[in-house]
């Protein structure tokens, strides 16, 4: 009974494997390829074959979104221009003194 509880202590302390960006899209491009059956990919890359598929299938998926962005200047967002923004600051300032000088209320 002591060698269970130790091998379930073994057990217990292993990490997940994390993979990065770079090796999930070099692994599934692979993949894409034909080349090699996923088994073999799997076995080359030390991943379980099901992870194989779910990274190509997620290449798949997402690679029409890499070519939908359209090249060149990016719109201006007009509310976003510091120059008009305090421009207009300015203007609601003199409307403000001017509401407050009808009125006739000091603040």
């Amino acid at each position: 009974m002591v060698a269970c509880d130790k091998k379930e202590q073994v057990v217990s302390e292993q990490r997940r494997k994390s993979f990065s960006g770079q090796y999930k899209a070099k692994v599934a491009l692979e993949a894409i390829r034909g080349v090699k059956t996923v088994n073999e990919i799997a076995q080359e890359f030390g991943v379980h074959p099901t992870q194989v598929g779910l990274w190509k299938r997620e290449l798949q998926e997402q690679a029409s979104g890499i070519f939908d962005t359209r090249r060149g200047p990016k719109p201006v967002d007009q509310s976003a221009d510091p120059e008009r923004l305090y421009s207009e600051i300015g203007r609601l300032k003199m409307e403000l003194d001017w509401l407050k000088k009808k009125s006739g209320v000091c603040l």
